[in-house]
């Protein structure tokens, strides 16, 4: 090894409380690939990740870091990459050889240890350019019992769910063992997979401090940090319990920091957290998807909801956003008063209720997903072609992030906004901040231009009844029952009693 590197590595962790220095593997595959050490603070110092605050940039968001230590270059292959055989025989598995733009300009850099901070709206393949270097840099390794090796922080149960997803299969090929941390679902179940050993753990900043106050997680073995979605942590009020976590992790790890917007918040988080990041940006934003169409209509309010309905009969797949969770239970059910197959998904569902939801419109049992802001991050449906705001965001970041469910992957797409006259203006400022020219239209239902922009059409008028799949309802009435507790039996024999006496 370098002895320069091991100079380095030597003040790094002078004065660090038991945690041992970062594996010997790691570290020369990291001095092999880089040529020479990235730059990192030494002991008792903060992460600063630049010189003093840097200007601010336009449209709220600030200027990049400069990255001092020059970066890899980008790969076209993922065959190119020093990865594990199994992970790349996983990555053929699956039909994956051409590396997205995001994933061939971080991952060399990435999989050498460096700090990467990294802008692309939902879908430019952000997933796999963090969690591929993630697994190939914790492959071989194993953790002890409540002590993860990497850490995924993502603002979202549905989000975690997805990345768990999307990285299961090339964990299996090195063996290595996800958790998912989350609230929403059972506490004992993800305690236990903690306590059995997990070496990555993807998890959302609430439930994993619940985790650790109760001290059943530790984060002192932690040497690879990924914060997904960064931006809306901060927007959602996680950066006290983000920040307070990132100080849990070893001071001398690696951190990648993804998002798709980059403001202020994130700022803070760059600044204190990466040092001598390798800055990649694809995709500002999702206005600058040369796939996606924007279009603006303008509907009169006493027409607005038949204007909806008919946009929801249409053929094919849609989500539509509205502000409350009152207001998306309502639609809901006036959908299927009108024969249209919809579902709400909002924050008041609950985990499994949210789950299946999900499942039933990535499958077509659903047609239109109703949803507030909770889905606009973090849900990836394939084909998906049209995304309806039935009430206009207030944020444009809301905007971008709602209409990234559509045009994905290289996909075309069209993000549709109904404006009412008393909305316009500030539509109008909301599309400028974005960033973003749309098409102007003025319609009513029934009218053609609606149709030819969305697929609206007329409703059969028949309610429907969304229900559970067939081999979801097989499984629920195959499946054991439990034995009855004995106040529920107490009750059972009290109530036969009494139809007994009223028949008597």
């Amino acid at each position: 090894m370098n002895p320069s590197r091991t100079n380095n590595r030597s003040s790094r962790t002078r004065g660090r409380t038991g945690s041992p220095a970062f594996g010997s593997v790691a570290d020369s595959r990291r001095s092999s690939r880089s040529g020479s050490p990235a730059p990192r603070r030494s002991a008792g110092q903060g992460r600063p990740g630049g010189q003093g605050r840097r200007p601010a940039a336009a449209s709220g968001e600030f200027a990049l870091p400069k990255t001092i230590t020059p970066a890899l270059p980008a790969v076209e292959a993922f065959a190119d990459l020093d990865m594990p055989e199994p992970m790349l025989a996983s990555l053929t598995a699956q039909g994956m050889k051409t590396p997205f733009p995001i994933q061939g300009a971080t991952l060399p850099n990435t999989l050498a240890g460096r700090d990467v901070l990294g802008r692309g709206r939902t879908g430019s393949g952000k997933t796999l350019a963090f969690g591929l270097a993630l697994l190939a840099r914790t492959a071989h390794q194993r953790a002890e019992p409540g002590r993860p090796l990497a850490l995924i922080l993502v603002p979202t149960r549905e989000l975690a769910q997805q990345v768990t997803d999307a990285l299961t299969p090339y964990a299996r090929s090195v063996r290595l063992r996800l958790a998912t941390v989350v609230g929403g679902m059972p506490i004992r179940r993800q305690v236990s997979a903690l306590r059995g050993g997990a070496e990555v753990v993807v998890a959302t900043p609430g439930r994993l401090k619940d985790l650790i106050d109760r001290g059943d997680c530790r984060l002192n073995q932690v040497a690879i940090t990924v914060l997904d979605e960064a931006d809306q942590m901060a927007d959602m009020g996680f950066m006290p319990q983000v920040t307070a976590l990132l100080n849990q992790v070893r001071p001398e790890g690696q951190r990648m920091l993804f998002s798709a917007t980059l403001d202020r918040n994130v700022d803070l988080l760059v600044r204190r957290y990466l040092t001598d990041p390798v800055v990649h940006s694809v995709d500002p934003s999702a206005g600058a998807v040369t796939t996606m169409e924007h279009h603006v209509l303008h509907v009169h309010g006493a027409d607005k909801h038949r204007t909806t309905t008919e946009i929801a009969a249409r053929e094919g797949r849609v989500i539509m956003f509205l502000d409350t969770k009152h207001a998306v239970d309502q639609l809901t059910q006036d959908l299927l008063n009108s024969g249209v197959r919809a579902a709400a998904l909002h924050g008041g569902k609950s985990q499994p209720q949210r789950t299946r939801t999900l499942a039933q419109f990535k499958t077509g049992h659903v047609t239109v997903l109703v949803a507030t802001n909770v889905a606009a991050r973090g849900i990836h449906i394939d084909n998906l072609d049209l995304v309806v705001n039935v009430d206009p965001p207030t944020d444009h970041k809301d905007y971008l992030h709602r209409g990234g469910r559509t045009a994905r992957a290289g996909e075309s797409g069209r993000v549709v906004t109904l404006v009412t006259p008393n909305q316009r203006r500030n539509m109008i400022r909301l599309m400028a901040t974005a960033g973003i020219v749309p098409q102007t239209t003025q319609v009513r239902s029934g009218e053609e231009a609606l149709s030819q922009i969305t697929g609206a059409q007329a409703p059969s008028g028949i309610p429907v009844t969304i229900t559970a799949p067939v081999a979801e309802r097989r499984q629920r009435s195959a499946a054991p029952r439990g034995r009855r507790s004995p106040a529920s039996a107490a009750r059972r024999t009290s109530a036969r009693r009494s139809a007994f006496d009223a028949a008597a």
